[in-house]
């Protein structure tokens, strides 16, 4: 973390290694996520953990940092028109980036980029909050919140050697 992160990532930074329960369990973690944010936000009555959850994790981290959230935010493609666009160069930290996936789409924060990928803090990423490498190619969208003063840019990092291109994010 540095001091320039942006309130929210700060939020999600914090959330780091949060996982998934095993088999029908839920964190409560997660769960209270939802509960705060409640259906307003989310636009549905969420109930487990095993529903895909990186829109929580977004939404949360946006809430705890004084921010709207997407209309029905547990949906990843929502954030695709959250805020203000950013042209898909120049990055900075805290960036929100919307990816296609098999099966529908993960939204998480730009915190970095290699040649091939972009390093992504999400929630759901192999049932958990981690950052994870996501081929550029898959990414639909990248915004920021309106009103937020865009700061920052794009942070170079090395590739991670035998760290697999995230696949996908379910």
């Amino acid at each position: 973390m540095t001091t320039a992160d942006p309130a929210w990532l700060k939020a999600a930074r914090a959330k780091l290694g949060t996982r998934e329960a095993p088999g029908p369990a839920n964190n409560p973690t997660i769960m209270g996520w939802a509960k705060r944010l409640g259906t307003k936000a989310l636009g549905i009555a969420y109930n487990a953990d095993s529903v895909p959850w990186c829109g929580v994790f977004v939404a949360a981290c946006m809430q705890e940092a004084g921010l709207p959230t997407a209309p029905i935010a547990v949906r990843a493609s929502a954030w695709a028109n959250y805020g203000q666009p950013l042209a898909f160069h120049g990055f900075a930290p805290g960036a929100i980036l919307v990816f296609q996936r098999p099966g529908g789409g993960h939204v998480g924060f730009y915190v970095g980029e290699d040649d091939t990928a972009y390093h992504v803090l999400g929630g759901n990423q192999s049932d958990n909050v981690t950052v994870a490498r996501i081929e550029r190619a898959r990414c639909v969208a990248a915004r920021w919140p309106t009103g937020i003063a865009f700061a920052g840019g794009p942070v170079r990092m090395a590739s991670r050697a035998g760290v697999p291109l995230s696949r996908n994010e379910a």
